[in-house]
């Protein structure tokens, strides 16, 4: 009888993913925070402390692909909550899932660095509220932990 290896465990089970952050508005394309839509989960709000997903569905996980880039997320539905600490300042903030998204799978191989600590691929989006408590919305994507909270 020959044993099959069993499937190494989501990284995110393990301890901190590392990846980068950036943001989003909530709605239904790109466009400013005001627009109307609240997202995959119908309760995203820009001004509130949410964040956006790759792995919320089969149907999200279809979309965003983080696998193309090596990267294994567990399945995290609505409302999960997720710690991000952004890298350079040490900053961190508990946001809730209310979408999908980033389409990692766009962005792989993409590195954001200050000094000599980088991250590569965009695993998660937080909102402008989110954001703004680990950075300055100018400055787009930061490296990051991705861990439970």
């Amino acid at each position: 009888m020959t044993r099959s290896k069993s499937p190494d465990p989501p990284a995110d089970l393990l301890g901190p993913v590392r990846g980068e952050v950036s943001w989003f508005c909530c709605g239904t394309a790109w466009g400013p925070c005001g627009s109307t839509g609240k997202g995959a989960c119908g309760t995203c709000n820009s001004g509130s402390l949410q964040h956006a997903w790759p792995n919320t569905s089969d149907a999200c996980w279809a979309i965003t692909r983080p696998d193309s880039c090596g990267a294994a997320l567990s399945r995290r539905t609505c409302g999960f909550r997720h710690r991000t600490t952004e890298l350079c300042s040490g900053s961190s903030v508990v946001t809730a899932i209310a979408d999908c998204g980033p389409q990692t799978d766009l962005f792989c191989g993409e590195r954001s660095c200050c000094g000599a600590t980088c991250a590569d691929n965009r695993l998660i989006d937080l909102t402008p509220a989110a954001f703004s408590q680990i950075a300055s919305l100018s400055a787009g994507l930061r490296p990051c932990e991705i861990s439970t909270a």
